[in-house]
């Protein structure tokens, strides 16, 4: 994991695309999912970011793997607002559910990046079954990376009778479960 991710982690949206109803992580809970951050005006994002994201869900079983956009704006503010990320999803023909990561009153850095600790876009945070992130990366990652680490999170099987806690205790992967 290139940087720690808070255990308890939250989506802070002010808007959703592309799905009928707000997601929440804990209601994903049984699959894996990966959190593409990105902003329209990211080269990198744009380039590299989105079209892994977009690879992601084609090779993934929606059952299996959630794939989330989370446009996280912390830069020229006043041409991302969501009409303009409207065009871009309808143009990009992006087909996941995005969010628009809530704005902070008090400075320019949008809440969930600040919460998660991520350092820019793109990044990318997967979760495994259980909420617990297992990966968070910043820049470019290559896709044979990280599909061995979503094709190792998708071996391990979910039990929805045991709780979270019990699979979450010294910081390795076993058979059954990863643990931070």
């Amino acid at each position: 994991m290139d940087r720690p991710v808070p255990s308890a982690l939250q989506l802070h949206v002010s808007r959703w695309f592309n799905t009928p109803k707000p997601i929440a992580l804990d209601e994903l809970r049984g699959k894996v999912v990966a959190v593409h951050t990105f902003q329209m005006l990211c080269p990198a994002c744009v380039a590299h970011g989105l079209p892994q994201a977009m690879r992601l869900r084609e090779a993934f079983s929606a059952d299996q793997l959630a794939v989330i956009g989370l446009h996280t704006v912390f830069e020229h503010h006043p041409v991302m607002g969501p009409d303009a990320l409207q065009a871009f999803i309808h143009e990009y023909q992006l087909r996941f559910p995005i969010g628009v990561d809530e704005a902070d009153p008090h400075g320019t850095v949008p809440r969930t990046m600040a919460a998660w600790g991520l350092r820019g876009t793109p990044s990318l945070v997967l979760l495994d079954r259980y909420g617990q992130a297992r990966l968070s990366h910043f820049g470019r990652i290559d896709d044979l990376t990280l599909g061995a680490v979503v094709g190792q999170l998708l071996e391990r099987p979910y039990q929805p009778e045991v709780m979270a806690d019990e699979h979450v205790r010294d910081g390795r992967c076993d058979g059954d479960a990863c643990h931070p």
